[in-house]
C-alpha cells in the first residue's frame, strides 16, 4: 500500500506514521506537512531511517505541489492536516480557512485528477456543536459548528461529501473526540496542564471547569484508522469516540494527583468566548462496521502519558520555546487583554 499521510509531523499523524511503520513495514508512507509551529520532525526522531518513510515539506493548500506529488501513484490519502485550536482559530480565523477549507478542497481536487481510490478525512467531534445533558450525537445529527476551527472543519466534511457526490472520490470522514497521548503540542489541554504542573507553575483552567469532552488515548484512534485502510469496503461518516466523558477540571485534578502536586497549582482563568459545554458521540456504527474497541482506559492512558512527558524533558522544553512562548503570554497571562472584545 502507498499511504499519502498529510500532517504527519503533527500529534496523531506522527503517531499514526510510527504504527504502521512498525505494523505493516512493507506499507509506503509520503508524509507531506507544512512544520508550523505544531508540526515537528522530531515527532519521528526515533523511527529508523525506512527506504518506505519519505517526507515532504509542503502546504497542501499548494495546487501545483499537491499534483505534482500526487503524480506519484497512492493507495489512499488520509488528511491530518489542519489548524487544531479554538483560541487561535478565535484570535485569527484566517490560518484555519487557508488549510482546513482550501487545503482539504486542494486535495480533493488532486486525489479526483489521479484517481486515488480513497480519500480519509480526519475530523473532530466539534462539527456538531455542544451535546444537551445525556445526548450523543449520531452520524445524521445535524451540523452546528460554533467556533472558527469547527467552522472550517465543518466546511471541510462537506467538501468531501460534496467531491463524494459531483465526482465519485471515494472517502470516509472520521469525527473523532478528543485524542491525548505522546508528542501532543503543549497549548491542548492534558500536556498544557502536565507540563505547568512538572514545573509549578498555575494550571491555567477556563471558566468553572466543568465543560465535558470524551477522551480516547491516541493508540486506540490510529488502530481505528488501520482497520478502516484494511477495509475496502467502509466510506461515509463515522464517529469514532471511547464513551469515557470527563469535566476538564477532573482531568486537572487527576493529572496533580499522579504528579503529587497541589490543587492550589489550580487557577481559574476567563472562559474561551462561546465554549462548547459538552462534546459527546455516538461510536456504534463505528464499533459494529469494524469490531472495535478502545483498549486503553482513561486512568492507564492518562499516566502513560504523564510518563511519557516527564521522560521527554527536551522535547517538551523545545515545544514549549520560541512561538509557543508568546502565544502563552498572550492567552493565560493576558488573557482579559486577548479576549477583550470577544
Amino acid at each position: 500500500m502507498r499511504i499519502l499521510v498529510t500532517g504527519g509531523a503533527g500529534f496523531i499523524g506522527s503517531n499514526f506514521i510510527r504504527h504502521m511503520i512498525s505494523a505493516s513495514p512493507d506499507t509506503h508512507i509520503v508524509n507531506v506537512d507544512k512544520l508550523t509551529y505544531s508540526g515537528n520532525l522530531e515527532n519521528l526522531a526515533d523511527i529508523p531511517p525506512s527506504p518506505h518513510l519519505e517526507f515532504v515539506r509542503a502546504d497542501i493548500a499548494d495546487a501545483e505541489r499537491m499534483k505534482r506529488i500526487l503524480e506519484k501513484k497512492f493507495d489512499v490519502i488520509v488528511n491530518f492536516a489542519a489548524e487544531t485550536h479554538v483560541d487561535r482559530s478565535i484570535e485569527d480565523a484566517a490560518p484555519f480557512i487557508a488549510t482546513n477549507i482550501l487545503g482539504t478542497q486542494v486535495l480533493l481536487e488532486a486525489a479526483r485528477r489521479s484517481d486515488v481510490p480513497r480519500f480519509v478525512q480526519i475530523s473532530t467531534d466539534e462539527v456538531y456543536g455542544s451535546a444537551p445533558p445525556k445526548q450523543s450525537f449520531a452520524e445524521d445529527a445535524p451540523l452546528d459548528p460554533r467556533s472558527p476551527y469547527s467552522a472550517s472543519k465543518a466546511s471541510a466534511d462537506l467538501l468531501v461529501n460534496a467531491y463524494v457526490k459531483t465526482f465519485g472520490v471515494k472517502a470516509v470522514i472520521l469525527r473523532c473526540t478528543n485524542n491525548y497521548g505522546p508528542y501532543q503540542f503543549p497549548e491542548k489541554l492534558i500536556p498544557l496542564m502536565v507540563s505547568n504542573a512538572i514545573e509549578g507553575k498555575p494550571l491555567p483552567v477556563y471558566g468553572d471547569g466543568l465543560q465535558e469532552r470524551d477522551w480516547l488515548y491516541v493508540e486506540d484512534y490510529y488502530g481505528a484508522i488501520e482497520r478502516v485502510l484494511a477495509r475496502k469496503d467502509v466510506h461515509g461518516i463515522l464517529n469514532v469516540s471511547s464513551g469515557s466523558p470527563k469535566t476538564n477540571i477532573s482531568i486537572v485534578k487527576i493529572i496533580l494527583e499522579i504528579l503529587e502536586k497541589p490543587d492550589s497549582l489550580i487557577h481559574y482563568v476567563k472562559d474561551r468566548p462561546g465554549h462548547d459545554r459538552r462534546y459527546a458521540l455516538d461510536s456504534n456504527k463505528f464499533r459494529q462496521m469494524l469490531s472495535w474497541e478502545p483498549e486503553v482506559g482513561f486512568a492507564d492512558g492518562i499516566k502513560k502519558t504523564v510518563s511519557w512527558y516527564l521522560n521527554n524533558p527536551q522535547w517538551l522544553a523545545r515545544a514549549r520555546s520560541g512561538e509557543y512562548r508568546d502565544y502563552y503570554e498572550r492567552h493565560y497571562l493576558r488573557r482579559n487583554e486577548t479576549f477583550a472584545d470577544a
